[in-house]
């Protein structure tokens, strides 16, 4: 058997060559991971093949399409999920078709399996006095608190991702000499390790000295109880706590599911109220794209309302009809002294 045919070799050298040759960011590599770890037991399954002896050609566009079937009706997955597997196998499919033109025609097969179109949903975003009320949450009198607390302004702060401020070192943060005074900043790597530098407010670069005093600039900013790096999946837990607490004296966030990215949302939300232009922001957050960041210049009611009453059309006061020369009280003086 021809070992240009065999998909398994095909697989390492897209894990090796594409995902880390690109330097792309942990989870964009996990969910090529994720994808190709289901999909392969399901072609063996349907072709009753040793996987060892699968072919390229044997993933055939009726077996990816059953696959993507699969994924939303056993597996339960949302559309969204599907599309995310979809673009891993187009990935694959495009790798092995631009180094090996024999198979450039079952790429175009592939790659012509089109997504499942998903509408957008909204981006939820927290007010002011809601923000507010959840940076009050954690217990600053203990030392878990003060983490929490710390780690709550810096999301907000920095508009960072959860995997972003899991992974922010001590080295990774500039504060000022005098943090009341002078300009303190942080670093962050985004995804594909994209870097930017992020303001730092006085308030923030304060809580932060509290909690790096003495550490090794090595070390992690925000550590669990344990001692070890914080997660991503620790964050969402952490926020999730606060905003189960709070919901009985705050009701508006019953009908809100708060997570790191809502924080993201809300950073966003309020540059942009305050004044701060788009492309700005932009920087902010990390975006490649300015079409990304433009949703919080749709999505904020608040805007649009003052923008309405801008330039609403008022409804003129309605003229009193003139007086008819009988009953104007004056005129009829005045003919009389005549």
């Amino acid at each position: 058997m021809n070992n240009a045919n065999l998909l398994g070799p095909w697989i390492r050298r897209f894990l090796l060559e594409h995902v880390q040759e690109r330097n792309l960011a942990r989870n964009t590599q996990q969910s090529y991971r994720d994808t190709l770890v289901q999909l392969v037991p399901f072609v063996v399954q349907k072709i009753r093949r040793p996987v060892e002896r699968l072919e390229v050609t044997d993933v055939t566009p009726e077996i990816v399409r059953l696959f993507l079937v699969d994924i939303e009706t056993t597996r339960g997955c949302v559309p969204a999920t599907r599309n995310q597997r979809l673009a891993t196998i187009h990935a694959l499919a495009r790798h092995i078709g631009l180094n090996s033109p024999e198979h450039i025609e079952w790429c175009g097969q592939i790659r012509s399996i089109p997504f499942k179109r998903v509408a957008r949903p909204l981006v939820s975003y927290l007010e002011k006095p809601e923000m507010e009320g959840l940076l009050k949450a954690p217990d600053r009198r203990t030392k878990q608190g003060q983490r929490d607390y710390a780690l709550l302004l810096f999301l907000y702060n920095t508009g960072a991702r959860a995997d972003e401020a899991a992974h922010v070192r001590v080295a990774d943060v500039n504060l000022g000499r005098v943090p009341e005074r002078d300009f303190s900043s942080v670093l962050i790597r985004g995804k594909g390790n994209k870097k930017r530098l992020c303001p730092l407010w006085s308030h923030t670069a304060l809580t932060l000295v509290s909690l790096i005093n003495d550490r090794a600039q090595s070390e992690h900013v925000f550590l669990n109880r344990r001692g070890r790096p914080i997660t991503r999946f620790g964050i969402h837990e952490m926020i999730e706590r606060y905003v189960k607490s709070l919901r009985e004296n705050m009701p508006s966030l019953t009908t809100k599911r708060v997570s790191p990215h809502t924080i993201r949302h809300t950073s966003a939300t309020h540059l942009l109220r305050a004044g701060v232009d788009i492309n700005t922001i932009r920087g902010w957050l990390g975006h490649v794209s300015l079409a990304t960041t433009n949703i919080y210049a749709e999505i904020d009611l608040e805007m649009k309302a003052e923008a309405l009453r801008h330039c609403e059309v008022k409804d003129p006061k309605p003229r009193k009809p003139p007086k008819h020369w009988k009953e104007d009280a004056e005129i009829m003086a005045f003919l009389r002294r005549l």
